[in-house]
């Protein structure tokens, strides 16, 4: 069977070559009209573009990088299926990178990557998307960057948020309504924004209703499970322990569940527990878990949209709403 070119397509949508192109490289100045005349020829024809020719042919790479150091399988997980979608859509191929943003090594790391490596743009996942190495170098590459919930110099690119400060206002609400008054909170590493905007934003929803920050009993963290649990242990051993827990993401969350059943603590009879992100886990544990839905998908995709459209210029960080669950792992205090 012949191989259907970018000559058959042309021909019979009655285009130039250079339109066809350039509805294919989902370039943005193409009219509706000839846009949906070409891709129902592509469609009818079944025509597959060479990757190598549409690099080419676009002057880039057609290659969007995204950069982790995150403790946590799920936010990584759901980063990728955002940025795969997108890059599906844009007819672009996904590179993932682990990089050591702790290590002294980072600049000599990256410097290999990128001289390695062509790419067209990168989203910069927590904690690198606040690592000054990795700024430097990939400003230093000259290469286009969105940056996922950066905590610090939001100004210095283009970059994504989650209103999770907002959102602990819902949880403390809530918890309140349910009659709890000693809280507990289990916080991720200060490497992490989430970690700083989760915690203020509880201790000041608290602080409207009278409770002062010194009154809620903290537990330090690093977002996985393991840490949960030793956290969990540390507040639940407590003579006045909480009867509510609020940990930063789900992976901590199901740690205080192990931590308060070693302890023979019933949820939600005995304690409330709430997490962050509406992972995976949430609805592995049982009780199923109350929590916040971050939209870690929405975010990643519209961070290699960005980048595919070259959308990236500074400008005010765009923000997408977080959503409260509530499930079983909540109830009213009895005390």
């Amino acid at each position: 069977m012949k191989k259907v070119t970018i000559n058959d397509v042309a021909r019979l949508a009655g285009v130039s070559i250079k339109s066809v192109s350039r509805v294919v490289n989902r370039e943005a100045n193409v009219r509706a009209e000839m846009r949906a005349k070409v891709e129902a020829v592509i469609d009818q024809l079944g025509y597959k573009p060479n990757p190598a020719a549409r690099s080419l042919a676009a002057g880039r790479s057609l290659n969007i990088a995204i950069l982790f150091d995150n403790p946590s399988p799920n936010y990584t997980m759901k980063v990728q299926e955002g940025a795969y979608a997108a890059c599906r859509e844009a007819n672009y191929q996904l590179i993932l990178e682990h990089i050591e943003t702790s290590a002294a090594t980072v600049n000599e790391m990256l410097d290999a990557m990128f001289a390695h490596r062509r790419v067209d743009g990168v989203v910069v996942t927590p904690p690198a998307t606040d690592c000054e190495a990795v700024l430097d170098a990939l400003e230093r590459h000259h290469l286009p960057y969105v940056r996922i919930a950066p905590q610090a110099r939001a100004d210095r690119s283009p970059a994504i948020l989650s209103n999770d400060s907002q959102a602990m206002g819902e949880v403390v609400q809530f918890l309140w309504g349910l009659g709890h008054r000693s809280f507990g909170f289990v916080g991720g590493p200060p490497t992490h924004g989430a970690s700083a905007w989760r915690r203020e934003g509880f201790l000041a929803a608290l602080a409207e209703r009278g409770v002062e920050p010194a009154d809620v009993m903290m537990a330090d963290g690093d977002f996985t499970f393991a840490s949960g649990i030793g956290a969990g242990l540390r507040l639940l051993r407590r003579k006045d322990g909480p009867t509510a827990i609020f940990a930063a993401n789900d992976d901590m969350a199901a740690g205080v569940f192990a931590a308060a059943a070693q302890l023979s603590i019933r949820i939600p009879e005995m304690l409330s527990v709430v997490g962050f992100d509406d992972s995976w886990i949430a609805k592995s544990v049982w009780p199923e878990l109350t929590t916040v839905r971050q939209p870690i998908v929405e975010m990643a995709y519209e961070a290699v949209v960005m980048l595919a459209h070259r959308e990236h210029r500074t400008g005010p960080a765009r923000v997408h709403k977080c959503t409260f669950i509530v499930r079983g792992s909540t109830g009213p205090t009895h005390q």
